[in-house]
């Protein structure tokens, strides 16, 4: 917001406010008040988490949200998030273009799980990789401690696992990297409990990444979603902890189980410098491309090139690992585990 704030001030736009709690705050019977943003209200957002805007979830009208935009005479709207967001900015793009209005809509790609097509990276991710890599090397500090230690470490990614596989790279520390791309099995010569007792029997401890979203299949459907309409998936964290348990209780290694999800922790984190300067440089390419009079699309990164993808692409399909591509294969080298754990 603070990259926005001052690209437009190079174009000379004065006039810059801020959204509270997303499209809820387009919604003029919410009453939310409107953030002036300024060199004041934003001076020091850099270096914070979270976001001084709020957030939140779930459907709003589309209309009601057209017509705050043109009560108060906001002439580009950019919307920072992921899939979601995107959508809902695809839906407000239809209302504009019927009411054939000159409203500019311009997306920013900010999500944790890197799960947009294509794009080669979200902001976002690279600071959740690397305090998902701290919190790996912590529990497997942890893990070697004790006697036959078995360390579970469960990160966000509900359909695509990237932070997993990617903090797995990073870390080089992870024995088992589990993905909701991926299947694997818990029983058999090559599913998780064998694998696991190979690791132990082989060095005495074991070190599990697994995605949120991972083998679902395992666990019974939770049959509810949350606001936005998405899934809400059972927790396969506490799952594979009972099902370890389970299976070793009267195993002769007597294995010790850890368990640590800090998913909330990773998301309330201040960007990394990496992921700051990538910010930096896709917010000043949003402004270029909205005052250049493009809409319905999204600043992305390729290849080391800034881009413009149009949202219909971005969200047509979530990007996932390919079990063939050599990303997996190199996660597949790092960890050692079976290429085919089904």
């Amino acid at each position: 917001r603070r990259v926005l704030f001052r690209s437009l001030n190079l174009y000379g736009v004065e006039n810059v406010l801020g959204i509270p709690y997303g499209y809820r705050g387009l919604v003029q019977r919410y009453n939310h008040n409107l953030k002036v943003l300024n060199s004041y209200t934003i001076s020091k957002i850099q270096n914070q988490g979270g976001t001084i805007l709020g957030t939140s979830r779930g459907p709003q009208n589309i209309r009601e949200m057209v017509d705050f935009l043109v009560e108060h005479e906001i002439d580009i709207l950019f919307t920072i998030g992921g899939d979601g967001t995107q959508k809902g900015a695809m839906a407000l793009c239809d209302e504009i273009t019927k009411r054939d209005l000159k409203i500019s809509l311009i997306g920013i790609p900010k999500t944790i799980d890197n799960d947009l097509n294509f794009l080669e990276k979200t902001f976002g991710f690279g600071t959740a990789v690397e305090a998902a890599r701290e919190a790996i090397q912590r529990v497997h500090t942890e893990t070697l401690s004790l006697r036959n230690g078995i360390g579970i470490v469960k990160l966000m990614g509900r359909d695509s696992g990237y932070i997993a596989a990617q903090a797995a790279l990073a870390s080089m520390d992870v024995n088992i990297c589990l993905v909701p791309e991926i299947d694997f099995e818990l029983e058999g010569k090559q599913g998780l409990f064998a694998c696991i007792e190979h690791r132990l029997t082989s060095k005495g401890h074991c070190l599990i990444a697994v995605a949120e979203g991972a083998g679902q299949k395992h666990l019974p459907a939770t049959g509810k979603t949350d606001a936005s309409g998405n899934k809400k998936y059972s927790d396969i964290g506490t799952f594979l902890v009972d099902e370890i348990q389970r299976n070793f209780q009267d195993h002769p290694h007597e294995p010790t189980t850890r368990y640590v999800d800090p998913s909330y922790l990773i998301r309330s984190l201040p960007a990394s410098a990496e992921d700051g300067v990538f910010c930096l440089r896709l917010g000043q390419s949003a402004v270029h491309a909205a005052m250049a009079g493009k809409t319905r699309m999204l600043t992305g990164y390729w290849s080391r090139i800034f881009t413009h993808v149009p949202m219909d692409y971005t969200v047509a399909a979530r990007k996932k690992i390919h079990p063939d591509s050599l990303f997996w294969q190199s996660v597949l080298e790092a960890t050692r585990q079976p290429r085919d754990m089904s």
